[in-house]
This record gives C-alpha cells, sequence and structure tokens, in this order.
C-alpha cells in the first residue's frame, strides 16, 4: 500500500505469529504492519497515559526511520517506525517542532551503528510483541481449559 495516507510503516514481511490451536505461521501483509503500528502506539500510551491520541500518533512520526526520498513519501511516510526511540527521545509537542528530534542519551552516547543495529533493534522489538501476543493467547486458552464445563439443563 502506498500513497497520501500512509504516515509510518512496519515489517510486514514473513512475520511469525500465533494461531488459537497453539501453532507458529508466517505470514506476510498489512495486517501484521498494522499490529506492530498498534502495539507501538500502545506502549507509548502506556508509557505516557496524559498523552493525547494526536501526539502519539506525532512521537511515532518524529522518532520513525526515514527510508526512501528524505522526508515524508507515499511509499513510506515518515518511515519504518523506531519503538525505543518513539518511547525515550525528545519529543517538541505539535506546534514547536524544530528540524531535529533529540535521541535518547544512551544514542547520543553510542557512534552510529548503521542499519544492522536498527534491525537488531526493530526485530527485539517485534520479538517482544510477538511473545507478549503468544503468552496472552497461552493464556486465554489455558484459562478456558481450567474452567468447569457449563452446566446443561434439560
Amino acid at each position: 500500500m502506498d500513497g497520501p495516507e500512509v504516515d509510518v510503516v512496519a515489517p510486514a514481511v514473513d512475520i511469525y505469529s500465533t494461531s488459537y490451536d497453539g501453532k507458529y505461521s508466517k505470514g506476510t501483509g498489512t495486517s501484521s504492519a498494522t499490529a506492530i503500528v498498534a502495539g507501538a502506539a500502545a506502549l507509548i500510551r502506556s508509557k505516557y497515559p496524559d498523552l493525547p491520541a494526536q501526539e502519539v500518533a506525532h512521537r511515532l512520526t518524529a522518532t520513525a526511520v526515514d527510508k526512501g526520498p528524505p522526508g515524508r513519501d507515499d511509499q513510506y511516510g515518515y518511515g519504518v517506525i523506531d519503538l525505543v526511540a518513539a518511547l525515550t527521545a525528545d519529543v517538541p509537542p505539535l506546534g514547536f517542532e524544530s528540524s531535529n528530534v533529540t535521541p535518547p542519551a544512551s544514542a547520543e552516547a553510542a557512534p552510529e551503528k548503521g542499519d544492522s543495529a536498527r534491525t537488531a533493534r526493530g526485530l527485539a522489538t517485534l520479538g517482544v510483541l510477538v511473545a507478549a501476543g503468544g503468552g496472552y493467547l497461552f493464556w486465554r486458552r489455558r484459562r478456558r481449559a481450567d474452567d468447569p464445563p457449563p452446566k446443561v439443563s434439560r
């Protein structure tokens, strides 16, 4: 999908997920990317509970890793989400944007590591989101198995 409605992008190829029968499957498509962005927004809202929805979206776009032509474009929007930066960077509120977002203190001290470090961070974030989703599904299934069967009246 591309066009003027794209604000940010997330991984959408070869995404592993769990199914109701407890097995893993690998899929490709916008459904996985949508879930990753929704999870990122939920984590931001969890860390900043008083942040309005518009500011949560701004935090995601302001910290995205720019891909494609410089600036916003129809294929990548503002770029690929960077959850670590979205949770830790000093992002000015809407209306007070500057051309630069201040990276987290740990990123300032570290030398530039290139795309491989960003990929590793993205995969780690994805792993956390998939593990959380799998844990939730396991918990729900286990909970259903422990529940007594419903009483049937005749």
